[in-house]
């Protein structure tokens, strides 16, 4: 505009580059829209085609006085075109603005001038609209990752009140069903069942309250121990081996988890009279093993409540970089193994967790 009123024309000449100047910032600014390279290819080439007329032929009438539009078409062809087709067109076009200042008897000087100053301002406009377009990008990507939090974030907090307090439930249900059966004999085991009824509903309710906050942990060794007394209460035949070694606290609770769901379902899904549970670490693994019988090999669970535990911890397992296996045996018999490393590599599980957390999500 600057070099329009400079050049002192008539006002009619001055209206229509004006008016050609307003048409280019227009199609300049349809050019650099975020979506403008998603256009079919007759509207790029009809945009592209206009604003091509519109830098070039008023260089006819204007000379060099019109020759900064070109650094917007050199540009806009960067914007809309395949790289192998944009940055040849961009240098043609370029090249192409060394004549208008000869044409006008000015120095080489000048062409050069013009021509260093179109490809600058092509590459500025290409930059300055790539810049916007990272920029809507990277706001998305931080609303998805925030989603991604509050979904994982939900799918542990349901995770953790399923293996919690599906084992104090059922455990609670059995002792109640045992007092149920001691009050007419034997009155005084009645009441140490019933104390420890209260102790498993009051540890119940600080789960659940721990489980909100994330900062539940638990122990191995004491679930272990736990487990144990629950399966002797219900008359099942237990075997424990204990050779657990140290391991960290992510995976105590973990595995610790497992033997949780593995007891529940142990005593919700089946008639068993024994059971083995044992923690050996090997090397740099530990490997958590619960086997029993009185498994029904028709047995399906089709109630809606009948949750997803066995999905949950391998979810879990993946998470320290470790493997779930379950299988049943002919004689009614099943077995879950969860072996991980005793110290996981952090960033291999960080990588894992997320990998986990995005399926689940997706599911």
């Amino acid at each position: 505009m600057l070099n329009v009123l400079a050049a002192e024309m008539s006002v009619g000449m001055s209206a229509v580059a004006l008016t050609c100047l307003a048409a280019i910032f227009a199609l300049q600014l349809r050019h650099s829209r975020p979506d403008a390279d998603r256009a079919s290819r007759q509207q790029k080439f009809a945009t592209l085609g206009a604003q091509a007329l519109l830098t070039y032929l008023p260089i006819l009438v204007f000379r060099a006085q019109w020759g900064g539009m070109a650094g917007f078409f050199a540009g806009s062809l960067l914007l809309l075109l395949p790289p192998r087709i944009a940055w040849p067109a961009y240098a043609a076009v370029g090249l192409s603005m060394l004549l208008p200042p000869v044409l006008d008897g000015r120095s080489v000087l000048d062409s050069v001038y013009l021509c260093q100053s179109t490809l600058l301002t092509g590459v500025v406009v290409f930059g300055l609209t790539r810049l916007a377009d990272l920029v809507h990008v990277l706001h998305d990507t931080r609303g998805r990752l925030a989603r991604m939090a509050v979904t994982k974030e939900r799918l542990r907090f349901a995770r953790d009140l399923h293996d919690l307090l599906g084992y104090s439930l059922s455990a609670i249900t059995l002792k109640s069903e045992l007092i149920h059966r001691l009050i007419p004999g034997n009155s005084q085991r009645a009441l140490t069942e019933i104390r420890e009824v209260l102790a498993i509903s009051r540890q119940s309710l600080a789960d659940v309250r721990t489980v909100a906050s994330g900062l539940r942990d638990m122990s191995l060794v004491e679930e272990v121990n736990a487990a144990e007394g629950l399966l002797i209460a219900a008359d099942v035949d237990t075997r424990v081996t204990l050779q657990q070694g140290t391991m960290s606290q992510q995976v105590s609770t973990v595995l610790a988890a497992v033997l949780r769901e593995a007891v529940t379902n142990l005593l919700r899904h089946s008639k068993a009279d024994s059971c083995v549970i044992e923690a050996v670490r090997q090397g740099g693994r530990v490997r958590l093993l619960v086997e029993n019988n009185g498994v029904q090999p028709d047995y399906r669970d089709l109630s809606v409540h009948s949750g997803s535990g066995l999905g949950n911890l391998a979810s879990r397992m993946r998470e320290i970089s470790g493997e779930l296996h379950t299988d049943r045996g002919p004689d009614g018999t099943f077995r879950l193994v969860a072996e991980a490393p005793a110290f996981p590599d952090r960033n291999r599980s960080d990588t894992d967790a997320m990998a986990s957390a995005t399926r689940e999500a997706a599911a």
